[in-house]
């Protein structure tokens, strides 16, 4: 697609700033979920949004989706959705033999929304297909398209009626994204914008073949030992009662992070250095990551709680 890495990466952030300009038609604000979103596409990843209602989450992933010109289908989690609603299930046709109707995991972006409303027995049918791009009926393996993203809204946990995401599940997360309500002026655009009976129409502005280059290209980025053993010790510092923890760690943090932190911290270093037209990443760009990558892989104990300390505030200590 381009002769060299130097003009791919040159090209990548180009056309980063295009998609960015492009979704800031429809999305006012958010600028930084907008970015932690792509860099988790970008690094074939998964994400999950956290907010209260009506802070365009939803939106967000449909005109991401719209933009990437990407097939998208959109999963309500409910308390009686069934693993066979997500998956698909096997039917019986005219012929009298099984056929499988593939359900509307089978698409390049899935948005699950509110995925902490269905109990753990359904949220755990997306295990196998956040992890093997693939999904297992009736003894029968089926491939799910390239590229696939689950992309996921979670209302916060205190709310009635939700149910705690398994910790497998979290894992496969690359970002855990936090929205907070909107600024006066940027709620003053949202205002404007959709009480006018205005239409915006959105230009696509990459394919999925194109997505799938960049995808490689960011993976074959060069990266120093010092800022790779940066990332690895700082996941390391995520974990308690270990040789060389942190005092406040020991103290506060029941366990920490697991060795996909220290993937993701690297890849995703690599993609934000990227979007900048960089050509490898620095401790820098690890660091403007590490929140979104370690906060939902990061539990706190009792006296954390206890004294009100949130997992957000023992990352930037470590940091």
């Amino acid at each position: 697609m381009y002769t060299s890495d130097v003009e791919g990466l040159d090209a990548f952030a180009k056309r980063y700033a295009e998609l960015k300009k492009e979704i800031a038609k429809v999305i006012v604000g958010q600028e930084d979920i907008v970015s932690k979103l792509l860099i988790s596409i970008f690094c074939d990843g998964h994400s999950l949004l956290i907010g209260v209602p009506g802070l365009a989450k939803t939106l967000t992933v449909h005109t991401i989706a719209e933009v990437l010109d990407l097939s998208f289908s959109r999963i309500q989690f409910t308390p009686d959705l069934m693993p066979s609603d997500i998956l698909g299930t096997e039917l019986l046709d005219e012929t009298r033999n099984f056929k499988f109707n593939r359900g509307p995991i089978f698409s390049n972006i899935v948005l699950a929304d509110e995925i902490n409303r269905t109990p753990p027995k359904t949220q755990s049918a997306l295990l196998e297909a956040m992890q093997e791009r693939s999904v297992t009926v009736a003894g029968q393996k089926h491939l799910l398209p390239s590229p696939f993203f689950v992309l996921a809204t979670q209302n916060p946990i205190e709310q009635e009626g939700t149910y705690s995401l398994p910790e497998a599940q979290l894992d496969r997360f690359m970002f855990s994204l936090n929205l907070d309500y909107p600024s006066v002026s940027e709620e003053i655009d949202v205002v404007k914008s959709t009480t006018s009976g205005k239409k915006v129409s959105l230009d696509k502005k990459m394919t999925s073949a194109e997505i799938k280059y960049f995808q490689d290209l960011i993976k074959r980025i060069p990266i120093t030992d010092n800022v790779l053993e940066y990332a690895v010790k700082l996941t390391n510092k995520t974990r308690p009662n270990r040789e060389g923890s942190l005092p406040r760690v020991n103290s506060f943090i029941a366990w920490g992070a697991g060795p996909r932190a220290s993937q993701y911290l690297v890849l995703g270093a690599k993609c934000y250095a990227a979007s900048k037209g960089k050509y490898s990443p620095d401790i820098e760009d690890v660091k403007a990551v590490a929140t979104a990558v370690l906060r939902h892989r990061v539990f706190k104990n009792y006296k954390a709680e206890a004294e009100g300390l949130s997992v957000d505030q023992l990352i930037n200590e470590l940091l």
